[in-house]
């Protein structure tokens, strides 16, 4: 990956962020109303606060995906190829299963249903974004994609998931779960070489 496929996947993620932030706050505005303007500026300055925490989401983001990329490069360096494709199978598994039972069994400190509905919509995502990279790549990119958009999204998310307030879990997951999603149907885009 040359440093201009670098800088351009970066400013592409940043602005995707941006939006997905702009459209979450935007949206819980509506339905919730809980923000006071108190004049027009007010009304101006919510926007661009939303686009500069989408703009940190993104960077945040962007290193869980190389974070993920050098697990993933040294998962295949350690294990045999489909050993690792196992492994990473059974982390989304658990990770599914800790987001939407373990921290309401064993804790008891959140509302089920709210865990519920986070598991489902993550595992839609990773499921529709397998998909679409299968499609565009081969059978190969099912399970490192399904488990970065599952487990990865999952560890980016449980520092919001303590603070135990929906519309702040919102408020993350939809710019976070766009950027992961941008990120991973992008990769074999960037790595292709370059004719001539």
């Amino acid at each position: 990956m040359s440093i201009k496929k670098w800088f351009h996947l970066f400013w592409t993620t940043l602005l995707i962020g941006a939006g997905g932030a702009v459209i979450a706050g935007l949206a819980l505005q509506f339905v919730n109303g809980k923000i006071d303007f108190k004049g027009i500026g007010d009304f101006f300055l919510y926007p661009l606060i939303l686009l500069g925490y989408g703009m940190l989401v993104s960077v945040y983001s962007q290193l869980g995906f190389f974070a993920y990329l050098i697990l993933n490069y040294m998962g295949n360096g350690v294990f045999p190829q489909k050993v690792w494709k196992y492994i990473q199978l059974v982390l989304s598994v658990l990770a599914l299963l800790e987001l939407i039972f373990l921290r309401t069994v064993v804790g008891g400190e959140r509302n089920v249903m709210s865990d519920l509905i986070l598991g489902i919509v993550i595992l839609l995502a990773a499921l529709i974004v397998s998909y679409f990279k299968v499609k565009s790549t081969n059978i190969s990119a099912l399970i490192p994609t399904f488990f970065f958009m599952t487990a990865i999204s999952i560890v980016e998310v449980i520092g919001v998931l303590r603070i135990g307030v929906d519309s702040a879990t919102v408020f993350i997951v939809v710019p976070l779960i766009a950027c992961n999603a941008f990120q991973i149907l992008m990769l074999h885009r960037i790595l292709k070489p370059t004719a001539g």
